[in-house]
Parts: structure tokens; sequence; C-alpha cells
């Protein structure tokens, strides 16, 4: 067995193997014994105990955490006229129709979140190759596919997770960093 460092020593004195922890105190422990270096991310592992394989045990879905996520998050808009206006005073990066599409096709591809009209998604549909792999193809149900850009530009800005199932019924996400209020 491999030897223990202080660190790991001295987490392993304060935690009680075998004990369920609330989430309250679980981020308190895991903010006692972070790190002075820079601030850490916490994740969190749920599982649900649900078949993924089965399409109405699927859980999918987004939500806004009262701290946002500590990431600066870059918003691409595909959108044209007043939603386009719209999406800049929001606060998008990217803003265009077919212009940003093609520079998308390029191989430009510098966001974290795509969010587009309902008309420009035929646009946005022949990018599906591109952006599909990545994860940033936009989709009605996590709400990057909407005619109220502004708020969703507004949202992705503020820190809007998505979360979703994995194939053994698990679900992964960020929660927050180290550094922030317990409260929020």
């Amino acid at each position: 067995m491999a030897k223990l460092s202080k660190k790991r020593k001295q987490i392993a004195e304060k935690i009680e193997s075998g004990k369920n922890y609330s989430i309250e105190e679980a981020v308190l422990l895991i903010s006692e014994f972070a790190s002075p270096k820079f601030k850490e991310s916490i994740d969190v592992s749920i599982n649900l105990g649900i078949d993924p394989r089965k399409s109405d045990q699927v859980v999918r879905g987004s939500t806004i955490l009262p701290a946002g996520t500590g990431k600066e998050v870059r918003v691409a808009v595909f959108a044209q006229g007043e939603n386009a206006e719209k999406a800049k005073i929001a606060g998008a990066d990217l803003v265009g129709f077919e212009d940003l599409a093609e520079s998308v096709q390029g191989g430009n591809i510098n966001f974290d979140v795509v969010i587009a009209t309902p008309d420009s998604m035929r646009v946005v549909g022949k990018l599906g190759t591109v952006l599909g792999p990545r994860g940033l193809m936009p989709n009605p149900k996590m709400g990057t596919v909407t005619a109220d850009v502004e708020t969703a530009v507004k949202n992705a800005k503020a820190g809007q997770v998505r979360y979703r199932t994995d194939k053994n019924g698990i679900v992964h996400g960020g929660i927050g960093k180290v550094g922030f209020d317990g409260a929020a």
C-alpha cells in the first residue's frame, strides 16, 4: 500500500469512514481542506439509480447557480436583425448568421456556448458535424434554441450549467469554487 501524504492523513483524521454527510457539511469540509495555492472547483456526482437506456428515465436540463461557476463564459449567438442587436446588448461575444457559420465551418471555435434563434437553425443545422462532437449544438430542451436570445445570453453569462445522466445513470457536474460563500 502506498504511503499517505501529510495532507491525506490530516483529511483522513477528520472524516469518519462510512458516515454520510449532508451537502452543507461536505462543502464545509472541502473548503477546510482547500489548498491556498488556487481556488479549487467543487464537483458532484449523483447516482440516481435509473436506467438511462429508457428514454423516460433520462435526466437532462440546465440550471443557474447562485454564484455562477467562477469561469468566464464566451457566448456565440446565431441570429439576425433585431435579435442580433439584443444579443450584442446582452453581452454576447460573437453574433452573426451566415458569416459566423462560415467562420465556425472553417474551424474558428473560440466560444463555450452556442445560442440560436429558431429561424437560424437551418444554418446552424449544417454545422452539426462541427458543433455536435464538442457538445455545442443548440438544443431546445437545454434552452439554447430560443426566440428570447437576450435572456439566454444573460443566463449563459451568469453561470448556467447543463446536466445529463451518463450511460450508468449518474449525473456529474461542477457546482462552484471553494472560495464561494456557503450560503449561496
